[in-house]
């Protein structure tokens, strides 16, 4: 028997649950979802993005809706075009088995009159932005007197993005018996304001605590120089080969200019903000979702409509003018169970914001250092080797292995793998060899790791053994018999992964894996090439980057040519956030 139907959905939807392959409902669709059909109540739901707030408010909206009338019922309002859209089209899904339901969503950058003719069709739900709702109320070209329902999705948001005039507005336009259901991520003074307004009574439910994130998600930070922002961000993807992210900016034309940046050099990246046509963003999202995008630089609002179950790194390429807007960027990762990663890039002057996003969160970062460039070459090249480990073999090149073994005779297996690894490598190679010290010394030296005197090792374990971080953290604890606070910088990969410990565990670590087995596997740890005391000295001057016959570079692996970065950073940080603040129509 499905879970769901221990919830009290009717077979329509239960039958669609089917279909989709829905078998258990998650902790707030737990909650939720009895109180909504048990009664006609007001709510308040927290709960964080990823954990299937859609059909919570979803599925026992559809069950209260009378089909067969024409009259609208129920309204959603939502922060974005995007999310607007994503949640018409789970609703879709959800009602696909009841005849003559039918769900409209209306949104600034499409054609108004279209929008309203759809409505005056017969739209029983009715899914919007406050902007394009409030101009379509102005015009009389939707009613919304008689609607029994209405669901504030994503509340916080709405509220920072600065509706609370238009939702009020909304608001004023609905019958007072009405059912008001909100829910939000977090539960900032605004929400509980309008909660109080417009609410009577509401139950509260609340999924973990209050303003607090995912607890699949990892939470990591690296002190670089603000001119060093950009080539940090390249070295951690040069560093996670199979990266899947989204990259967070302040304002719209840092994330064009980011995106510009890493498409020139060669990544596989798009920008997404209010600047471009809603066919632009749909042609953006629709590229990301089938992965021919691996990095999506993007504002804060414009990346509410972003639902993709398999982003595995969240980067904060600057940190959030308003600190509860870091629970919405790092929920991007860790959905439907899966486990993500939410990296910060700080320069040495915002560290401090880090302890207010930990008592915001309620959950502490690690302070982990910007790969060096022998480490980056090791994670590539034995991503490489097992890229031709899994790759299936084409039997169509069969007829031309004779004349490939005769050129190939004279050499042994070690030298052809050599060869191999050589014509693939030398230029990401080269490109790094000489790749200098991005890492800043700074912050709460007390929560260093991998700092002075510790060692890196290589581990062949990784995610493809059941592994992320902290698992791998935990196994390692209890092999080598060593507390939380002697290991650091775990980074895991596919098919291996690194670690640090105090140089003084070195002998220990080594001996402990020497004939070491994990279910008949021979578990092999080594020391990092190049895992030596990187932050000791003075700072070296170094304007090479790595080679490309001595040209000036920004740092990461450049395939092709590139368009020169700015530098200027720095000294226009503090002009960009006074600007910011003036300019709120720059976030989206």
């Amino acid at each position: 028997m499905n879970k769901f139907e221990e919830l009290g959905l009717g077979e329509a939807i239960i039958k669609a649950v089917n279909d989709m392959g829905f078998e258990t409902p998650s902790e707030v669709q737990e909650k939720a979802i009895p109180i909504l059909l048990e009664k006609d109540t007001d709510i308040v739901a927290l709960a964080q993005t990823g954990t299937g707030k859609t059909a919570a408010f979803g599925f026992p909206l559809i069950e209260k809706i009378d089909s067969s009338s024409k009259i609208t019922q129920g309204l959603i309002l939502s922060p974005t075009r995007e999310l607007c859209l994503q949640i018409t089209n789970e609703l879709k899904n959800y009602s696909k088995f009841i005849p003559g339901l039918n769900t409209v969503a209306i949104y600034g950058g499409a054609s108004i009159t279209d929008q309203a003719k759809q409505i005056k069709r017969g739209a029983q739900i009715v899914v919007a932005t406050p902007g394009r709702m409030q101009d379509m109320i102005n015009r009389k070209m939707v009613d919304i007197s008689n609607i029994d329902y209405c669901i504030l999705d994503e509340a916080d948001e709405m509220l920072n993005m600065g509706f609370y005039e238009d939702i009020k507005a909304i608001l004023s336009n609905t019958p007072d018996e009405k059912s008001t259901w909100l829910f939000s991520a977090t539960m900032p003074k605004e929400v509980s304001t309008i909660a109080k307004r417009f609410m009577h009574d509401p139950v509260e439910i609340t999924v973990g605590h209050k303003n607090t994130g995912s607890k699949n998600v990892s939470h990591e930070y690296y002190v670089v120089n603000s001119r060093d922002r950009y080539a940090a961000l390249k070295r951690l993807a040069d560093a996670n080969p199979d990266i899947f992210s989204v990259i967070f900016c302040r304002t719209k034309r840092d994330t064009q200019k980011v995106a510009e940046n890493l498409i020139g050099d060669g990544y596989n990246a798009a920008a997404l903000h209010g600047d471009l046509s809603q066919n632009q963003r749909d042609l953006v999202m629709k590229s990301f979702r089938n992965r021919q995008i691996q990095m999506l630089v993007a504002t804060d609002v414009a990346a509410r409509g972003i639902d993709v179950d398999d982003v595995t790194h969240v980067i904060n390429y600057q940190l959030p003018d308003e600190i509860e807007t870091y629970t919405h960027r790092s929920g991007r990762t860790g959905r439907a169970g899966k486990s993500g990663v939410s990296m910060v890039i700080v320069s040495k002057s915002e560290v401090r914001k880090i302890k207010s996003v930990e008592r915001i969160i309620k959950k502490n970062f690690e302070k982990k250092e910007i790969p060096n460039g022998e480490e980056i070459c090791q994670v590539q090249l034995f991503h490489l080797a097992s890229d031709i480990a899994k790759a299936e073999i084409n039997h169509e090149i069969d007829s031309y292995l004779p004349s490939i073994n005769e050129v190939l005779e004279d050499f042994s297996k070690e030298e052809l793998i050599k060869k191999f690894f050589s014509v693939e490598f030398s230029r990401f190679h080269n490109y790094y060899k000489n790749a200098r010290d991005l890492n800043v010394i700074g912050g709460d030296s007390a929560r260093d790791s991998g700092g002075d005197g510790s060692t890196r090792y290589f581990i062949n374990v990784g995610e493809k053994d059941g592994f992320d971080w902290m698992t791998l953290k935990d196994f390692l604890k209890e092999v080598l018999e060593l507390g939380s606070d002697s290991l650091s910088r775990v980074d895991v990969k596919e098919s291996f992964s690194f670690f640090n410990t105090s140089a003084e565990y070195q002998e220990r670590v080594l001996a402990v894996f020497e004939d070491f087995k994990m279910e008949g596997r021979k578990v092999n740890v080594e020391v990092s090439k190049g895992s030596g005391n990187r932050r000791g000295g003075k700072r070296r001057r170094d304007t090479s980057d790595g080679g490309f016959k001595g040209k000036r570079r920004s740092e990461g692996f450049k395939p092709k040519g590139k368009k020169r970065f700015d530098s200027n950073e720095s000294s226009r940080e503090g002009g960009n956030r006074r600007r910011d603040r003036r300019k709120r129509s720059d976030r989206r």
